[in-house]
């Protein structure tokens, strides 16, 4: 392929522009990538990685090696190909001139526009997204993703490629991965281990597998150099900030820092469709809210309103999971979002919740079943080192843990259990006194500064332990926006000096009068108890009770309270299918009330 020639020109061995780089009007960063190619090569065909078999070639040499790598495995024309990511066309001649009936796409009109002005109207390239294909069944026989499949989410990969492809069909993949996870930052790549499994678990047997990561590293090692050689040039013919390419060059130079260290990799993927799968596995969201709505229904044998799913999945940090079957939602597999101190350090974590699978016999559907594969591939998506949510945790029977443990998806890290008094005496306790928390002074800013003390007060106690925030936003969100439940929220004060001692978090119920959360100090546990049952034989309440986790149980038994403690059949799991904490790590670590549970 011819490079540029138009109002440019060299002089004295070097490149000198006439005019704006024909470049500048592409996204950032492909702009200065494809700029800084021209500059220093004269030319530019690609805007992929180069993959350097000697020291002695150029970067265009390199990335013609890397597209030969792809062009010499693909089955004979005139093969059906679909090119996701167009970039400069070159591939996309170079099938069409082999003889193959070959489609590329890209959701950006100036790359669109640069091919035609390079290649005219020859090639068969539109404006779309991968994702929203409506293709007609088995429309390709190779689906071709050179570094785009990093931007598109694998279950869609695979999923879109299951309608795509007949059987024996091919996916080529040439990407960066992420081949360790990291444990501070969520990571843009997807990890090569959880691709891997769900093409699997998706239909799709592996082929090949090849390892190019030390031949792809030194691309990364030429764009430093490059950019800083010609970075006033950029700047000027970009029309750049400079921040902002000083942005540039330290991302870059964190890839390859990751590059040489082994947490990020290069690899050549050949998967082939071994089966026509006749369900989906896909992410869910607000607009199939009905179907989730029917199944729930259908499991639990009694309706959860839109204004409760919208409580629970609402937010933006809230993910879930579904099995498709026929259009019908057959299996559901939620997550809510959680902000948690970790060891004291704020982080993120997912609650699980509402696992149903419809188990009416779908035919098809594989032997580990709809919950192994919502479980599996939100774990990989979701959970662990480098990704959205650090840790993972729910409320499970001792049946469905066993099921998730069988399956080498969850390890148990604790347990819950009850404990039950008797109501005390409706005497009031003279050195401190009780102010009731509710939609009216909630927002209050003495109430405000109350709730917050209290939590800075238990956290700084709890600061070796995992707990979720018990601020006054959580408070608020939590019991008194409950679409459903009505809690007290009951403040101790010192009657003298005014200061908080904790907080209550009150629901009477059939068994009783429920402690469903507390927020206090440590050493206030036993006034914030003593409250508690005097509440309750106020109200007229037969007994008080609550539930904790196992390991913080003696902070709740004094021998002169006479407690009842229960073991409950609820387990606390914990990420045991992909990288992250380990559960020895956290085994008792979590400070988990009745009130953390998304259905109490």
């Amino acid at each position: 392929m011819n490079g540029f020639s138009s109002k440019q020109e060299i002089s004295d061995g070097s490149i000198t522009i006439n005019s704006p780089s024909l470049f500048k009007n592409f996204d950032f960063p492909l702009n200065v990538y494809a700029h800084t190619l021209f500059l220093n090569e004269g030319r530019v065909d690609y805007l992929h990685y180069g993959l350097f078999e000697s020291e002695q070639i150029n970067l265009s040499q390199a990335q013609q090696y890397s597209t030969n790598l792809i062009l010499d495995r693909l089955p004979l024309p005139p093969s059906r190909i679909l090119e996701v990511g167009a970039g400069l066309g070159t591939t996309c001649h170079l099938l069409t001139q082999r003889g193959y009936q070959i489609h590329s796409i890209t959701p950006d009109r100036q790359q669109i526009a640069e091919i035609q002005r390079r290649f005219g109207q020859e090639l068969n390239i539109t404006q779309q997204r991968y994702e929203d294909l409506e293709p007609i069944a088995e429309s390709y026989d190779v689906i071709l993703f050179q570094e785009s499949a990093q931007y598109i989410e694998p279950l869609v990969i695979f999923n879109k490629a299951q309608d795509l492809l007949p059987e024996e069909g091919h996916i080529f993949i040439i990407d960066e991965f992420a081949l360790q996870q990291s444990e501070t930052a969520i990571e843009r790549l997807h990890g090569l281990k959880a691709m891997l499994q769900l093409s699997d678990r998706l239909g799709f047997e592996l082929v090949e597998h090849l390892d190019l990561s030390s031949k792809a590293t030194p691309t990364l090692e030429y764009l430093l150099h490059a950019i800083g050689k010609y970075r006033q040039q950029l700047l000027d013919d970009l029309d750049l900030e400079s921040s902002r390419l000083d942005q540039l060059v330290q991302s870059n130079q964190d890839y390859l820092n990751k590059y040489v260290s082994g947490q990020f990799g290069y690899a050549l993927l050949h998967f082939r469709k071994k089966r026509q799968l006749p369900w989906r596995l896909s992410r869910l969201n607000t607009n199939q809210m009905p179907h989730m709505l029917a199944l729930f229904e259908k499991i639990f044998k009694h309706k959860m309103t839109p204004e409760m799913w919208q409580w629970k999945y609402g937010s933006e940090q809230c993910r879930a999971m579904g099995v498709w079957y026929d259009n019908e939602l057959i299996a559901h597999y939620g997550g809510m979002g959680r902000s948690i101190l970790y060891f004291g350090q704020p982080q993120m974590a997912v609650q699980i919740g509402d696992v149903m699978v419809d188990r009416v016999n779908h035919p098809g559907l594989v032997k580990k079943g709809p919950f192994f594969q919502m479980a599996a591939t939100f774990l990989e998506h979701y959970i662990g080192y480098g990704k959205p949510y650090l840790l993972g945790f729910g409320f499970p029977n001792d049946r469905a843990m066993k099921v998730a443990k069988r399956h080498g998806l969850y390890a148990e890290t604790g347990r819950m259990v009850e404990i039950a008094w008797t109501p005390y005496s409706r005497r009031p306790l003279w050195l401190s006194q009780l102010k009731i928390i509710d939609q009216h002074n909630i927002n209050d800013n003495w109430v405000v500064d109350a709730i917050n003390q209290c939590w800075h007060g238990m956290a700084s106690d709890l600061n070796a332990a995992i707990i979720g925030i018990r601020d006054w936003a959580y408070l608020r969100d939590r019991y008194l926006n409950h679409p459903q439940h009505h809690y007290r929220i009951v403040l101790v004060l010192s009657r003298l000096s005014r200061k908080a001692r904790g907080i209550l978090v009150l629901q009477s119920n059939s068994n009783g009068c429920e402690i469903m959360d507390m927020v206090a100090p440590l050493d206030q546990i036993s006034l914030l108890i003593t409250h508690a049952r005097r509440i309750a034989r106020i109200n007229g309440d037969q007994r008080v009770f609550c539930q904790i986790t196992q390991n913080w149980a003696d902070r709740f038994i004094s021998s002169n309270r006479n407690e009842t403690l229960t073991e409950l059949p609820i387990r606390i799991p914990a990420n045991a299918w992909s990288d992250g904490p380990s559960p020895q790590l956290l085994m008792n670590r979590w400070w988990l009330m009745s009130g953390d549970m998304d259905f109490r």
